[in-house]
């Protein structure tokens, strides 16, 4: 396994983080711990989650997978170990957590103790705002629309409550999760004018699918020292190549509506054509997809999930693939052609 600094923090974290939002829904706790188990033994040591998990949310499952997390990690050596895990965002509904949840310092200070309690740590190695306090498009939006503004807590705000949990030893650094460029900067820009401390990470979607982060985060965090950590990189399954089939099943067809932006008009003819170089080249489709996200010269960490010990193997054994110049070229080809299906 590789290991690679996390922006501009002392973290040094596996190129393959294993992410955590199946567990308590679609797995067991036991099934969750033979997961982590097994990533751990093939050199994962970083480990993703969130107080909302598992997905899709509901009020009967909410923060099982911290829980879940929590008893395993608990029988570790938790220096081993880089955990992280995020702040719920506004807006969204969610009345059970908090009875709506925003990014304001009471808020986050309770995310945050309940959060340690359930993960059964005294501190947070990653801890992160899950999505903006303020409203932006994302989940599948593409256009940004003035008249839907809402109120939102101040960026600096926001950056003082995350300062105290560092200064108090609960957290060791901070980052960000499905954010603009303008959000990146202004967090960068006023840890700079208040002396407090800065994003080391953004956790955004990343894949052959989706590919926006290249449009404008890349030069912002290039220039930050902000590290991605790319989620979904397999496009909710889609790029395994299982919903070509009719039988296929997943989370797309396990929940409906939940994955509409893998569900838009060009989002099958990419995932085919994707599929179909793999295939022609000799690849499983799943592990040239993480290959390629791996392979970014600004992606410190893939978060890879699974539902199945078969699945999380194969998505592991794709640390030891290399693509070679031809596939990356014909990779090159597709995305020219039908650039971003599912942003």
């Amino acid at each position: 396994m590789e290991y690679r600094q996390l922006g501009h923090s002392d973290l040094k974290v596996s190129a393959l983080a294993l992410g955590t939002m199946t567990f308590g829904e679609q797995n067991t706790e036991a099934e969750a711990h033979e997961q982590l188990d097994y990533s751990l033994a093939c050199g994962v040591n970083f480990i993703d989650t969130a107080e909302m998990y598992p997905v899709p949310p509901r009020k009967e499952t909410v923060h099982s997978t911290e829980r879940y997390v929590g008893s395993w990690l608990k029988r570790q050596a938790r220096s081993r170990l880089i955990v992280a895990t995020k702040a719920t965002g506004a807006n969204r509904g969610f009345e059970w957590i908090r009875g709506g949840p925003r990014v304001s310092r009471n808020h986050l200070g309770a995310a945050l103790d309940g959060s340690l309690k359930r993960l059964q740590t005294d501190y947070i190695d990653l801890y992160q705002i899950h999505w903006p306090d303020r409203y932006v498009p994302m989940f599948g939006a593409t256009r940004y629309d003035v008249a839907a503004e809402k109120e939102s807590v101040p960026i600096e705000e926001q950056l003082a409550a995350l300062g105290e949990f560092v200064r108090a030893g609960k957290v060791r650094y901070i980052g960000v999760s499905n954010e603009t460029p303008w959000g990146v900067c202004e967090f960068v820009h006023a840890a700079e004018r208040l002396g407090l401390p800065t994003i080391v990470s953004i956790q955004n979607a990343y894949h052959l699918m989706n590919r926006t982060f290249e449009q404008g985060l890349a030069e912002v965090c290039r220039h930050a020292g902000i590290g991605l950590l790319a989620y979904s990189p397999l496009a909710f399954g889609c790029l395994t190549g299982k919903y070509m089939t009719a039988d296929g099943t997943g989370r797309v067809t396990l929940f409906p509506g939940f994955a509409q932006r893998y569900q838009k008009p060009n989002a099958a003819a990419a995932t085919a054509q994707y599929v179909h170089l793999a295939q022609d080249a000799g690849l499983d489709p799943a592990q040239m997809a993480l290959a390629f996200v791996r392979s970014r010269w600004f992606v410190t960490s893939t978060l890879v999930g699974a539902t199945s010990m078969a699945q999380l193997k194969r998505n592991l054994d794709s640390a030891a693939l290399t693509l070679s110049p031809d596939v990356l070229a014909r990779i090159e080809q597709i995305h020219e052609r039908i650039p971003n299906p599912t942003p």
